[in-house]
């Protein structure tokens, strides 16, 4: 029952948000051991940039994959690498879970590194 009511939550709100070249929708997925990200062009129906606690960058700075710790420092890495691709403004889809805990401390990350949503 929980993940069928966050499946229609995530339906319904990205029904409603379309990412572009310009301001992409940054997707959030999260598992119980890690937490994944992607920077989606709806338009075209590609994925810009994507980046997630199995990436090598992530494995060398030797933090624990399941924290709020990790999740910030995801959103710091995807932010860096947006920005230096020339993206700066994005939409924050964060996939029909509650902006709280690991995901909202990827967002925190995501506008440290330089994002605006």
């Amino acid at each position: 029952m929980k993940k069928i009511g966050r499946l229609r939550r995530h339906k319904r709100v990205t029904k409603k948000m379309r990412g572009s070249k310009e301001q992409p929708r940054l997707v959030v997925f999260r598992s119980k051991k890690h937490i994944y990200t992607q920077l989606v062009d709806d338009s075209s129906q590609r994925v810009i940039l994507g980046r997630s606690t199995l990436s090598k960058d992530f494995k060398a700075k030797k933090i624990k994959s399941t924290g709020k710790e990790a999740a910030k420092e995801i959103g710091k890495m995807i932010a860096q690498e947006a920005v230096n691709s020339g993206i700066k403004n994005i939409s924050f889809d964060r996939s029909g879970y509650s902006y709280h805990g690991r995901v909202g401390c990827l967002a925190e990350g995501a506008r440290e590194g330089g994002l605006k949503f």
